[in-house]
């Protein structure tokens, strides 16, 4: 954070330093009291200046905070990678169906749904039965 004497703290440097103050708490360097202590003052503060004492003597931290990433779909990315590459195949198959008609003036033998068909009832399959999702959850243990 770049600190300039006087120079206002805004709110996304208050939180900054809060946040900062709760990952000190999480990793034990501050009590709760202590915490509670802080976060007032730096809530309370006005310059940068007066937000870099409450870290004082606190070390630096150099990472930041992990942040756990959760994939709201339930579906694995083998199985969407596989249902883009089916829905790409299947409407180019449709699309060469539709210009062979086209040139011949009539509908002639719908063959992408042997395409289509049997392989969109084994993603369907698969992704219903959901042995591929749980194979990439991790097991909990005690």
């Amino acid at each position: 954070m770049d600190i300039t004497t006087g120079t206002r703290a805004s709110d996304a440097e208050r939180a900054q330093v809060a946040e900062l103050l709760g990952r000190h708490m999480s990793d034990g360097r501050l009590d709760a009291i202590e915490y509670n202590e802080r976060l007032a003052q730096v809530y309370g503060t006005a310059t940068r200046e007066d937000l870099q004492q409450v870290l004082q003597d606190l070390p630096n931290l150099t990472k930041p905070a992990a942040t756990k990433s959760t994939s709201r779909t339930r579906f694995p990315i083998w199985q969407r990678i596989e249902g883009s590459a089916w829905l790409g195949v299947g409407l180019l198959c449709l699309f060469i169906w539709a210009v062979i008609s086209m040139a011949a003036g009539e509908f002639t033998y719908p063959w992408p749904i042997w395409v289509i068909g049997p392989w969109g009832a084994v993603l369907a399959f698969r992704a219903l039965m959901g042995w591929e999702s749980k194979a990439c959850t991790p097991h909990r243990t005690r």
